[in-house]
């Protein structure tokens, strides 16, 4: 990767911002985008924010990425050599209330970003797509190549379609792009509309928790410290022309590697591990599938570390348990809630 400032895009999100905060402990400059959007807590960003703003070699602007003139004047004013875009409209369910929000974010501000970084000849495009590409996918673990041609919500709609947009970047221009499909990344500072903090919100307040499918779920929960080695790495590593070779059918600089755990969890485990931490036994309303929802997700992660040598290695207990930990500290609840059986 190189030593000028990295674009680090939705650097006020959940991803975004460890991803930033580890490039910034590694002693690199980070320019961080964000539009601050109140699709979840606002606090919760502006809190993460300020956690960059105190590090030295960061900066900050306020933007749009959906902003054609904002997108030209950010990559006028610095020398940005490598993109890592994280920044998207997120939430599956929440895509088929407001599909606009979900095509100006994840389509327009998409082509915004891959037009100036490949007039500016950027060294690297790595953007965030998601397992949600794989539809109610039958086969598992799931393969980069594996068919993705039917979406079941518009979100993975609008991931899918910047895949091929992002295709033809590197086809026609040469600019190198990296697409990871991310699997249930969870954490410390995750995202509320996400089921580790739904639920653990939920047990500690005894109001119910929302089980979709009749907890027939399976979910390959990815640590974010494990998510963000897995960014950085592949950051560091621009694909190569292999004439003959294929990826998705491609001969460009151009990749999709799958960025998961590689161990899917059933939910009704998660929950059972929740409630060892916290000591409270969760309320659980069971309840059917809902639309756009899919049964299961489960990562083939080879090529992504054979590729970059990323391996996951945070068991969903101790997980778990740090992301509790964060919790209950950034909200402020009685420390009498914790578990003795909490695994650190």
């Amino acid at each position: 990767m190189s030593r000028t400032p990295v674009l680090v895009t939705g650097s006020a999100g959940f991803i975004g911002f460890h991803v930033a905060r580890r490039l910034l402990e590694q002693g690199r400059k980070v320019i961080g985008i964000d539009n601050l959007n109140q699709f979840y807590d606002e606090g919760l960003k502006e809190a993460r924010l300020q956690l960059l703003k105190a590090q030295p070699g960061f900066e900050f602007v306020k933007m749009d990425i959906a902003d054609l003139n904002a997108m030209e004047a950010l990559f006028g004013k610095y020398e940005l050599e490598t993109i890592i875009h994280l920044a998207a409209q997120a939430g599956v369910r929440y895509s088929l209330e407001n599909p606009h929000l979900y095509v100006q974010s994840n389509v327009v501000g998409f082509v915004n970003l891959l037009e100036a970084a490949y007039k500016r000849k950027a060294q690297h495009f790595v953007f965030a797509s998601s397992s949600s590409v794989y539809g109610s996918n039958k086969k598992i673990p799931f393969s980069e190549t594996d068919n993705v041609d039917h979406p079941v919500s518009l979100y993975a709609a609008t991931k899918k379609s910047d895949e091929l947009i992002a295709h033809v970047y590197a086809h026609l221009y040469g600019l190198p792009v990296t697409g990871l499909r991310f699997f249930t990344v969870y954490g410390p500072w995750g995202r509320p509309d996400m089921a580790m903090f739904k639920f653990c919100k939920s047990i500690l307040e005894e109001t119910p928790i929302e089980v979709y499918n009749h907890g027939k779920m399976l979910r390959d929960f990815t640590y974010v410290d494990d998510v963000v080695e897995g960014v950085i790495r592949t950051a560091d590593s621009p694909p190569k022309i292999q004439p003959g070779a294929t990826n998705e059918g491609s001969s460009s600089q151009y990749k999709i590697y799958n960025i998961g755990n590689n161990q899917p969890v059933e939910l009704t485990r998660l929950i059972e591990v929740l409630e060892q931490k916290i000591g409270k036994k969760a309320l659980i309303k069971w309840l059917p599938m809902q639309p756009g929802d899919v049964p299961t997700t489960y990562a083939d992660i080879d090529a992504l570390s054979e590729a970059t040598g990323y391996r996951p290695h945070t068991p969903i207990e101790l997980g778990v348990s740090r992301f509790v930990d964060w919790y209950l500290e950034h909200y402020h609840v009685a420390k009498t809630a914790r578990s003795v059986q909490a695994q650190r």
